[in-house]
């Protein structure tokens, strides 16, 4: 077998790095809800995955099967594109579930929803380099495993972020790489403390996170169905993450480092949100 240079593992992580906070995101699965360019083909009567014309607007499913009208949102002004309405699994939602949001998104809803999205991505860019760190001191094969198929589908949230706040004609955080480095340090310090601590540390974030989507769900616009898709879908990935590091053998953390870890977050929240 061939041996690794001592300097491979830091190597790594410094690629890893560098395609996170500046390489674009690429996902793995497709992004939630039903593509703007999907919607307009369908309403422009191109033919579906079947073969068949659409005579009238419709949302297109992960499959590109049509579902129901799509709503108009002042969003397309920004992108060339009209969302649709779908749920986070990315089917379309029945005519009952979308019948409360089929109206348009104001300048002030289309800036908030953006100030929002962009919050998440920054949030995706900091879960990055946790486990990253993390994973660069990680004692365990089994453990850097778990950390790093974390954030391979964090990288999926990062582009399905990405491509949502360009449709809303909005942009990343400029404090991106700040967040990256200070994520970064205190996922190696975590892990420092043992794999279990730094099992914990994922649990602990995971659970926080989740907090933090479901305030943005309660507060995004209501039409909004796009980005509302896209967070479910991140909820249920947070989830599956906490849980697989609690079953890896997390311990819980103690009280204050819980409440730090709560501080800390809020101020990249908030600053995410306006800068």
């Amino acid at each position: 077998m061939e041996s690794r240079h001592p300097l491979d593992p830091l190597i790594a992580a410094a690629d890893r790095a560098l395609r996170a906070v500046f390489a674009p995101a690429h996902a793995s699965r497709p992004v939630p809800g039903a593509p703007p360019d999907a919607a307009n083909a369908a309403s422009a009567g191109a033919p579906n995955a079947a073969g068949h014309t659409s005579a009238s607007p419709s949302t297109a499913n992960a499959t590109g099967q049509s579902g129901a009208a799509p709503y108009t949102a002042n969003v397309a002004a920004h992108t060339g594109a009209s969302p649709g309405t779908a749920s986070a699994a990315g089917h379309t939602a029945s005519a009952a579930d979308t019948a409360d949001v089929c109206v348009a998104l104001t300048e002030a809803q289309r800036r908030e929803s953006a100030a929002l999205m962009r919050v998440n991505h920054a949030g995706e860019v900091a879960a990055q380099a946790l486990y990253h760190g993390q994973a660069l001191v990680s004692r365990s094969p089994a453990t850097r495993e778990v950390l790093l198929k974390a954030a391979r589908e964090e990288a999926d949230h990062l582009a399905w972020c990405e491509t949502r706040l360009k449709e809303l004609g909005s942009r990343p955080s400029l404090l991106n790489p700040l967040w990256y480095c200070g994520s970064f340090a205190i996922g190696a310090l975590a892990a420092a403390a043992g794999d279990r601590t730094s099992l914990g540390f994922v649990v602990e974030t995971e659970r926080q996170v989740e907090g933090h989507l479901d305030e943005h769900l309660a507060r995004l616009p209501t039409g909004d169905t796009r980005s509302r898709a896209i967070l479910n879908v991140m909820r249920a990935d947070e989830i599956g993450h906490g849980a697989a590091a609690k079953m890896a053998g997390a311990s819980e953390l103690p009280a204050p480092v819980r409440v730090l870890m709560r501080h800390a977050a809020r101020v990249m929240t908030t600053a995410a949100y306006w800068i």
